[in-house]
C-alpha cells in the first residue's frame, strides 16, 4: 500500500495524524502479481475483427502488442513514436487521409500497459467515403512506419519533445488536491523515489537502439485491426456474450497487406517540419500594476479591448479571447446552422498549420456563439502573437471547398438534415470585443488587436464593415415568473433507450455579490443530501448532478437525472429532496441575519 497526505498542517502535525490514523494496517509483504509474457498468442494475431456499434459511423482501431515502456520511462520510445504516427501536420498519416477525405480524426499512443506487456493502437474516425478504402488506410499507415524504419530515429525531434515535455511539466496548471493524491499514490508503485512527482513527464536519453526496437514490432505479422461499423449489420456470424456485439474475425496474412501496400495512394509521407513554436522566453513581464477587474484599454468603431495582466500566478502564459459580432448570426436557424459549420470549416481548414502550436503547449479553438463566433487562444505568450495573427489573416482568406464542406457536413448529419451548401460570410458587418490576459504587455495586447483591424476592416479591399449603434447587441434572458412552472416535454432521439432525463431549472436573481454567495453556500449545502437522496434513496439512477448556473448574470440551479422512472416522478422526488437543506439553510440564514 501507499499513502499520500496532503493538507496546510506541518509536516509534524501531518505525521501524527497519519500514524494515528493508519499505525494499524498490518504490512502482509504481499507482491504485486506478474504475468510474463504476451497475453496475444498467434492466433490472435493477423486478425481483422469487424463489429456492429450502437451508434452511427465508422472507426479502425489498428493494435500491436509491444514491448511496454514503462521500464524505459526515461527514453520514451512509445511517446517518440505516437508523437510521429498521430502527427497531424503536412505529410503526416492523418494529413494524407483528411486530404483524401477519409478521415476526420487520428490519435496514436501507448495503452492498455503494465510491467509485463502493452499495446500501441492507431484510432481512427473514418469517414463514409474512409469505410470503403480500410484497406488503403491500413496500407498508408504500414508505409509510414516503413518510413520511420527506414529514417532511423532522429535525435532533433527528441529533443523538440524533451523541450516540450519539461516546459510543460515545470508551468502546468495546479492540479486539485484530490487528483494530485491519486496520481502521487499510483506513481509511487510505479517508479523510484526520486520520480515519485516526475514519473515519466521528462524523457532525457535519447535511445535510437530503443525506438527502433519498439517500432520493428509494428509489423504485418503481429497487427490486430477492428474495424466497427453499422454497415456490418447482417453480415457477421458471432455475438459477445455480455453485451450482445455481433461481430466476426477474420485472417490476415503478411502477402495480403504486402498487396495493399502495393496499390495504395502513392502520397507524399514525410517526417514533420521543426517546430516553429517551442517557447523559448518564458521570463515574466514586467506589469507594474495589479488590476482587480479588467481595464478598457482600447476602444475604437471596429473593437473594444479589455486587458488584465497576470499578477497572481506568475506563469509565462496568456489568455485571449475575440468575439466577432455579427447582427445577422443569430437572424434564423439558417443563420446559426451556417455558423456552425462556418467555425468547423474554419478549425478544420487551420488544423495543419496550428496542430505544431498545439503540440508547443499553444492551444486555439474557434466557436460559434449567439451573435457570430468566437476566436480563443491560450498558452505559452512568447509565440502567441504569431499564431493569432496567422490565425486571423488566415480566417480573412478562407474560402469554402466543396469537398471538405462534404467531409464536415457529413460530420454534423445527424443535427443537419439536407443542408445546402452556402457561403456563410461575405461582405459581412462585425464588431470585435477582444479580452486579453495574463503575462501580456499593454502595448503587446493593442498591437494584436490593432493588426485584427487592420486585416478585417482598413486593407485595400475589406473584408468587414463596421457595425452601426443599432446594431450592438446584449445577451439577454427569459424573466420566468414567480409562482409559475413551465415544463417543456422533447421526445428522446433513441428509440431502444428506456432512460428519460430531466433538467429541472431553478431561475433565483440577478447577477449581486450577497446573493451569489447565499446561492453558493445552499448549493454546497444541498448538493450532498439532494444526491443521496435521489441516488441511494429513491435509486433514481447513476447520472444525477446539482449544479449552480448563470445565463449572461442570471443565477439559478439547476438538476440534472436521467432515470428509468416516469418524469414526471423525478420532479416531486426533486422537490422531496431540497426540502430538508431548504430548512437547513434557512435557518442558518436566519441565524446570520441576528449577527449581522
Amino acid at each position: 500500500m501507499h499513502l499520500v497526505v496532503y493538507g496546510k498542517e506541518s509536516l509534524d502535525k501531518t505525521q501524527i495524524l497519519v500514524e494515528n490514523k493508519f499505525l494499524k494496517i498490518r504490512n502482509i509483504d504481499r507482491c504485486c502479481p506478474s504475468f510474463p509474457g504476451q497475453p496475444c498468442t498467434s492466433e490472435h494475431l493477423q486478425i481483422l475483427v469487424k463489429a456492429v456499434p450502437i451508434k452511427q459511423g465508422h472507426k479502425l482501431n489498428i493494435i500491436w502488442p509491444i514491448t511496454p515502456s514503462i521500464r524505459h520511462y526515461k527514453e520514451g520510445p512509445s511517446r517518440y513514436l505516437s508523437h510521429l504516427i498521430g502527427h497531424e501536420g503536412e505529410g503526416s498519416v492523418f494529413f494524407v487521409l483528411k486530404t483524401l477525405g477519409w478521415a476526420t480524426s487520428l490519435s496514436a499512443g501507448e495503452a492498455d500497459w503494465n510491467f509485463d506487456f502493452s499495446f500501441f493502437h492507431v484510432f481512427i474516425d473514418l469517414t463514409d467515403a474512409g469505410h470503403e478504402h480500410v484497406e488503403d488506410i491500413v496500407a498508408l499507415l504500414f508505409k509510414y512506419i516503413r518510413l520511420l524504419q527506414q529514417s532511423g530515429a532522429c535525435k532533433w525531434i527528441f529533443d523538440e519533445l524533451a523541450a516540450i515535455c519539461e516546459t510543460a511539466f515545470h508551468y502546468q496548471d495546479k492540479i486539485s488536491p484530490l487528483g494530485y493524491v491519486v496520481n502521487v499514490a499510483l506513481n509511487m508503485q510505479l517508479y523510484p523515489p526520486k520520480d515519485w512527482l516526475v514519473r515519466s513527464s521528462l524523457p532525457s536519453k535519447f535511445n535510437p537502439d530503443l525506438i527502433q526496437s519498439v517500432l520493428n514490432e509494428l509489423t504485418p505479422n503481429h497487427v490486430r485491426i477492428f474495424w466497427d461499423s453499422t454497415k456490418f449489420e447482417g453480415n457477421t456470424n458471432m455475438t459477445e456474450p455480455w453485451y450482445g456485439t455481433a461481430y466476426s474475425v477474420e485472417r490476415i496474412s503478411d502477402s495480403m497487406i504486402q498487396q495493399w501496400i502495393e496499390t495504395a495512394p502513392n502520397e507524399n509521407l514525410h517526417l514533420p517540419a521543426p517546430n516553429v513554436f517551442i517557447p523559448t522566453d518564458l521570463s515574466l513581464k514586467n506589469v507594474l500594476e495589479k488590476a482587480k477587474f479588467p481595464l478598457l484599454l482600447r476602444k475604437s468603431s471596429y473593437s473594444r479591448l479589455w486587458y488584465k495582466p497576470d499578477k497572481t500566478f506568475s506563469t509565462p502564459k496568456a489568455y485571449v479571447k475575440i468575439d466577432f459580432n455579427c447582427p445577422y448570426a443569430g437572424n434564423s436557424p439558417e443563420a446559426e446552422v451556417l455558423v456552425d459549420i462556418f467555425t468547423r470549416l474554419l478549425m478544420d481548414y487551420l488544423n495543419e498549420y496550428a496542430y505544431y502550436a498545439e503540440v508547443a503547449g499553444l492551444y486555439y479553438w474557434i466557436s460559434d456563439t449567439d451573435n457570430g463566433f468566437q476566436v480563443t487562444v491560450v498558452g505559452y505568450n512568447h509565440k502567441l502573437k504569431i499564431l493569432l495573427e496567422t490565425v486571423v489573416e488566415k480566417i480573412a482568406k478562407f474560402e469554402v471547398k466543396a469537398d471538405r464542406f462534404s467531409v464536415i457536413k457529413e460530420m454534423v448529419t445527424k443535427e443537419y438534415q439536407n443542408f445546402k451548401f452556402q457561403q456563410p460570410f461575405k461582405q459581412a458587418m462585425t464588431f470585435l470585443e477582444c479580452y486579453v490576459a495574463g503575462n501580456i504587455e499593454p502595448n503587446e495586447a493593442e498591437s494584436m488587436i490593432e493588426h485584427i483591424e487592420d486585416v478585417f476592416y482598413k486593407g485595400p479591399q475589406p473584408i468587414s464593415l463596421a457595425l452601426f449603434p443599432s446594431q450592438h447587441f446584449t445577451n439577454r434572458v427569459v424573466k420566468l415568473e414567480r409562482g409559475l412552472s413551465y415544463l417543456y416535454p422533447a421526445e428522446g432521439l433513441n428509440p431502444n433507450d428506456e432512460n428519460s432525463a430531466i433538467l429541472h431549472y431553478i431561475q433565483v436573481h440577478q447577477d449581486d455579490f450577497m446573493l451569489n454567495v447565499r446561492l453558493q453556500l445552499f448549493a454546497l449545502i444541498a448538493k450532498q443530501p439532494a444526491f443521496h437522496q435521489l441516488r441511494s434513496v429513491e435509486q433514481l439512477g447513476y447520472i444525477t448532478s446539482l449544479k449552480r448556473r448563470n445565463d449572461s448574470g442570471i443565477h439559478g440551479l439547476q438538476f440534472i437525472i436521467q432515470s428509468t422512472v416516469k418524469v414526471y416522478k423525478i420532479d416531486l422526488f426533486i422537490a422531496k429532496a431540497l426540502s430538508p437543506p431548504l430548512k437547513h439553510f434557512l435557518e442558518l440564514d436566519r441565524v446570520l441575519n441576528i449577527l449581522i
